[in-house]
């Protein structure tokens, strides 16, 4: 599948993303391992090359990453090796061990690198899939104020496209997201939010399902992977919007629909990167009706056809107690049925 950041062919089916996990970041039998402690400097300038199986231990790419931003000034020698930042593995999902990364499988989030620097690590590292320079903030709308300016981190050389891969009792979920863009939501062995979306949903399934702040749309794809034949997704950042049409397609073995259709594309909605009124992105036909919309989830009752039986409305600011419950009490009043936040 093409790729809309590189528009390269890096983008894979959940099929083939789940057929490639129990092998691809384990060693052959001529990988070397040299942990590195990452709280102090690294001892030596120096690092070891990829196996001839094209894999390398982890921490010898953070060296070689840590010896080039050194090179470029973007590091002191007296600073511990993880300044270097936060590698983000592609796929992502819950390890055992530390891994041996084959190549373009991980995506480098760093304050401290530049754009030469970054596109130094892409063309000499071939484990680096992409440089992200971020900041003090999460990506994209942080808050239900719709008001509030979004801040996106910055692509500076490569691809920070990359899938994550979370549990489900039906099998693994496969969520591709642009990691400027979209906060992390790093995979774990056992994941809260699908559990309580597993729980709500029941069997047999509820007959209908809104993921009112869908982000990349995990939790909505989740509850069609597990039967529910109505599924509506929405959100009002164009990133997520897009990424959850796109996952749908991603993800389309484990779902029950024969087509879809996409109104708008990547560039298109980058031109309206905030939307209030709903607007329909994507819907599948099928089986199985999943529709995708950009816009404030407190207007999503205008377009629904029907009280949904089940909305789970995932909030960034959820600890503050008084404007969650205000917003489910509006959500009951507009809309109706069951709502919890996961």
């Amino acid at each position: 599948m093409k790729c809309p950041v590189c528009e390269m062919d890096c983008v894979r089916s959940a099929e083939e993303i789940v057929s490639i996990l129990p092998t691809v970041f384990q060693p052959c039998s001529s990988c070397s391992i040299r942990p590195i402690d990452k709280r102090a400097p690294l001892p030596d300038l120096s690092y070891e090359l990829p196996c001839v199986c094209g894999k390398r231990f982890i921490d010898e790419v953070f060296a070689h990453m840590y010896v080039i931003m050194v090179e470029e000034g973007n590091l002191q020698r007296t600073d511990p090796l993880f300044f270097v930042g936060s590698p983000l593995i592609h796929p992502g999902f819950a390890v055992e061990r530390p891994p041996f990364l084959p190549e373009r499988s991980l995506v480098l989030l760093s304050k401290k690198v530049t754009k030469k620097t970054a596109e130094r690590i892409v063309a000499e590292i071939p484990e680096i899939r992409g440089v992200v320079k971020t900041g003090n903030f999460v990506p994209g709308l942080a808050r239900a104020d719709l008001n509030a300016i979004p801040q996106v981190y910055e692509l500076l050389a490569g691809c920070d496209v990359r899938a994550d891969v979370f549990p489900l009792k039906t099998g693994p979920l496969v969520i591709y997201k642009q990691q400027s863009l979209i906060h992390i939501e790093f995979p774990r062995g056992n994941d809260p939010k699908l559990q309580s979306v597993e729980k709500y949903i029941g069997t047999p399934p509820v007959n209908s399902f809104v993921d009112a702040c869908c982000g990349a749309g995990t939790l909505g794809i989740a509850a069609a992977c597990l039967g529910v034949p109505q599924v509506i997704l929405n959100d009002a950042w164009y990133a997520s919007a897009f990424w959850s049409a796109f996952n749908l397609e991603v993800n389309r073995k484990y779902l029950h629909f024969s087509k879809i259709r996409i109104f708008e594309q990547f560039e298109e909605m980058q031109m309206h990167p905030v939307a209030k009124e709903p607007v329909r992105i994507a819907e599948t036909e099928g089986d199985q009706m999943i529709e995708v919309y950009q816009g404030d989830f407190r207007l999503l009752g205008n377009v629904l056809r029907e009280k949904p039986a089940l909305s789970v409305i995932d909030l960034f600011d959820k600890n503050d107690r008084i404007t969650t419950a205000a917003i489910i009490k509006e959500w009951q009043d507009k809309v109706g049925g069951t709502v919890f936040i996961p």
